[in-house]
């Protein structure tokens, strides 16, 4: 059956997450909002396609144009059009003749993009019956490394040896998927560690995530130093010193300002330090990268990505050994076509994937791209861990679900993306009823 789209429904959703501190960092503190797509079928089941990018509040209505847009690109496409000429798809909506001025392939224009292609993954696992991770776990090897758009990274990942990563893949796959089926995917917190959070409900908090079960933390630095060091250690002592703690400046230190404040927080024997400068600044992340493994004897490293503009930023980082760990984020850059060049490239230069997620609905989207990558290209669990936040996943029809610290695999088929329609309308803004 031929399955075409025939319209794109935008909404602007918005969750007042700002009051309370939640997400709270060293610079962000706003409105968790998603830009929701719909794409509308012909399929008689009505089945449709669900994509998002999310946002901070304000700019969400921009993200919401920037997709309307470009949705032309889309509407009158059939699913098996977009399949047998993925590339071109893609390009149709980064390389846009008049758009693409308002990026290349960066900031809104590219969160757009992210959100329409996202929905046509979606779609296309819905109408197989799988969820998304089966769906691209169980392609051929051929079929995954036509939807990589390699130019501008040839010289770090060309086709060839991208069939030979996830030919290599394809050992063991069912046993790794028996494996993750029994225990789950590895995971760790952010939800203790807010900057916005006082003393004694990091504490409080960190004493409740341990006592369920996990065993990787996530705080945020990037205040007053000695505020920093006064809350890492409070949660060191919380959770003993076999459990990991990472540490996220969210961006906000100088390269020289970031290797002394590390100096000082060494002392906590982080995992790692996320984002320790500004996102695009690769040669200052190598510095940073290379200072801290030698303050912490090697164990301490740099992780970066979750606001990385494109594949060619993390070519660099990983080009420039300025990364220890690949955050990838799922709507950040172009959607799952972008991703897979990242994790490819993540694999040949040896960097674990541990995804970006929280916001709204990151979560439900990187559980699949972290699962993938397990079965068919890192194929380790060496050093992987998918970011969980314990908020907003009420408002989706398949929300994540986790037990002991970590992920279990979504069942129902999609990419867990689709939100439950009275969310929608209660928080859609800015008419929606919590926002009158």
């Amino acid at each position: 059956m031929t399955v075409t789209i025939t319209g794109v429904d935008v909404h602007d959703v918005r969750f007042p997450t700002a009051a309370a501190g939640d997400g709270s960092d060293a610079i962000n503190r706003g409105d968790y909002s998603a830009t929701y797509v719909e794409l509308r079928t012909d399929a008689p089941d009505g089945v449709f396609g669900a994509g998002f990018t999310f946002t901070n509040g304000r700019g969400n209505e921009i993200t919401c144009a920037a997709v309307r847009a470009l949705a032309h690109h889309v509407v009158g496409l059939t699913v098996e059009e977009i399949a047998a000429e993925p590339v071109a798809f893609w390009r149709s909506l980064t390389a846009d003749v008049q758009l693409r001025w308002l990026g290349p392939e960066k900031g809104v224009i590219h969160m757009a993009t992210g959100a329409l292609v996202n929905a046509v993954w979606d779609l296309r696992a819905k109408l197989a019956g799988v969820p998304l991770w089966r769906l691209l776990a169980q392609l051929p090897t051929e079929e995954l490394v036509r939807n990589i758009d390699f130019h501008h990274i040839s010289d770090a990942l060309n086709p060839a040896e991208a069939a030979a990563i996830l030919d290599k893949g394809q050992v063991g796959w069912t046993d790794r998927l028996a494996e993750l089926e029994r225990d789950g995917f590895p995971s760790y917190t952010t939800s203790v560690g807010w900057l916005g959070y006082p003393d004694e409900k990091v504490r409080a908090l960190t004493r409740e995530a341990y006592a369920q079960g996990w065993r990787a933390m996530k705080m945020k630095v990037g205040g007053p130093i000695d505020d920093d060091v006064r809350r890492a250690r409070i949660i060191r002592e919380e959770i003993g010193p076999d459990a990991l703690l990472m540490m996220d400046a969210n961006q906000v230190w100088d390269v020289d300002e970031a290797i002394e404040n590390m100096a000082r927080l060494v002392e906590a024997d982080p995992y790692w330090i996320e984002e320790p400068t500004h996102a695009d600044d690769v040669l200052g992340h190598a510095r940073i990268a290379e200072a801290v493994a030698g303050l912490s004897d090697g164990r301490c490293r740099v992780a970066t990505g979750e606001v990385a503009a494109n594949r060619v930023i993390f070519k660099q980082l990983m080009q420039a050994e300025a990364i220890g760990v690949c955050q990838i984020d799922a709507c950040r850059i172009g959607g799952v076509n972008e991703v897979l060049s990242v994790m490819l490239m993540a694999a040949k230069f040896g960097v674990p994937i541990c995804p970006h997620a929280g916001g709204v609905g990151l979560c439900e989207y990187v559980q699949h791209l972290a699962i993938f990558d397990y079965l068919r290209v890192g194929t380790s669990l060496e050093g992987r861990m998918v970011e969980y936040v314990d908020h907003l996943h009420e408002h989706f029809v398949d929300p994540v679900r986790t037990r002991g610290g970590r992920y279990l695999l979504p069942e129902q088929p999609g990419y867990s993306a689709t939100m439950r329609p009275a969310s929608i309308a209660e928080y859609s803004f800015p008419d929606g009823p919590v926002w009158r």
